[in-house]
């Protein structure tokens, strides 16, 4: 039978050095005795026994022993790529700072690649360019391309030159000038062989000036039947100005006579301006063949190389529609901006001011000029 142990007798292991220790030891012995997890450091020759069973150890008596002092922060792990981590991302998050390495609870979405810079097959071509902005239907907004897009290649540093064929001399009267005013017009220059550059008359913008038109014009189809190289006149007449300029835009008049023809003999490229509307389009397949004949037999180096759509109301199906059968037909042709139809560009006229000159803010000031961006490709590079 085995004899127990009577738990108050002072040579009970529980009551003797672990008690008598605690209490004659000061501060910092007790500190050096701790343990890294704030436990007391079992030293000695004689480590406490456990409890018998079914025996409780009474309370040591003596003074409390000190609170230990609180755990150490557990060292950060790095997490592994692919780890959520969203602890180390919200408290970024709370502190007003973006955490560090990809967003947390986001590891399996892919990133999203900003695409490059589209640039149009256009903007490629060589300076000087000269474009004929035509289309024989009436009221699709060719004078008004013409002026606000050599205006605001004009802004990018291009010097740029307009050519008023139409005998109505709005693009004439759209850049400030009154028709009934001028000395010399185009039509003495087609038909009298007078230079160019004693026509060519500055804007109040720079880097812009404008060959004017007059009614006098109109008169020219008839009197150009019987003249000789009747087609290429006004290509003779440009040719010694081309080192001056970087940019000639040629308003051609609402119809397919000789007048239209000359500007397509004069020009390396075709600017079609597209209404966004059905009637739009009828059109545009007889241009494309005259386009064609010029090519096959009078200037074999034109090519139809943009096509810009304007006039765009958003709240109708058919310009959406009209948009995408002219995309899908002409495909990198075709300019990225669309110029939406807006009452500020048909005021700026009346005021004889291009949009960004009359509401330099409003929608077709910012169209035109991403339009610009896009047919030149950006500001010139030319010193002067």
């Amino acid at each position: 039978m085995t004899a127990e142990i009577d738990p108050s007798a002072s040579d009970h292991p529980a009551n003797v050095p672990r008690d008598a220790a605690a209490a004659e030891a000061g501060p910092g012995d007790l500190e050096a005795q701790r343990g890294p997890m704030g436990e007391a450091e079992q030293s000695g020759p004689f480590p406490p026994p456990a409890p018998s069973p079914g025996v409780t150890p009474p309370t040591p008596a003596g003074p409390p022993a000190a609170s230990p002092p609180p755990p150490a922060p557990p060292a950060a792990v790095p997490q592994q790529e692919g780890s959520i981590g969203a602890s180390t991302a919200g408290a970024a998050v709370d502190a007003g700072t973006e955490p560090a390495g990809p967003a947390a609870g986001v590891a399996d979405e892919e990133p999203v690649e900003e695409p490059g810079e589209w640039r149009h097959p256009a903007s490629q071509y060589p300076l000087p360019r000269v474009l004929a902005v035509a289309n024989q239907k009436g009221g699709v907004g060719k004078t008004t391309t013409t002026i606000n897009l050599a205006a605001c290649l004009a802004e990018l540093g291009h010097r740029v030159l307009v050519v008023d064929l139409d005998p109505q001399a709005n693009a004439t009267t759209g850049l400030g000038i009154d028709p009934r005013s001028i000395g010399v017009s185009m039509y003495d220059v087609i038909l009298r062989e007078v230079p160019l550059d004693e026509c060519a008359l500055a804007t109040g913008y720079d880097n812009l000036r404008v060959a004017p038109s007059s009614l006098d014009l109109a008169g020219a189809e008839i009197e150009l039947v019987p003249a000789f190289n009747r087609e290429r006149k006004l290509a003779l007449a440009l040719d010694p100005l081309l080192h001056t300029v970087d940019y000639v835009l040629i308003d051609c008049p609402p119809s397919l006579g000789l007048l239209t023809v000359n500007a397509l003999t004069a020009a390396g490229e075709v600017l079609v301006p597209i209404q966004c509307e059905y009637y739009a389009l009828e059109g545009l397949g007889q241009l494309l063949r005259n386009v064609e004949l010029v090519q096959r037999n009078l200037n074999p180096d034109l090519s139809v190389s943009t096509i810009a759509l304007v006039m765009y109301d958003a709240r109708t199906k058919l310009a959406s529609q009209v948009v995408d059968e002219v995309r899908a037909h002409f495909g990198d042709k075709v300019c990225r901006q669309v110029v939406p139809r807006s009452v500020r560009l048909s005021e700026a006229p009346s005021f004889g001011q291009p949009i960004i000159a009359f509401d330099s803010r409003s929608r077709g000031a910012l169209a035109y000029r991403e339009l610009a961006k896009e047919v030149s490709g950006g500001s010139s590079d030319r010193t002067r």
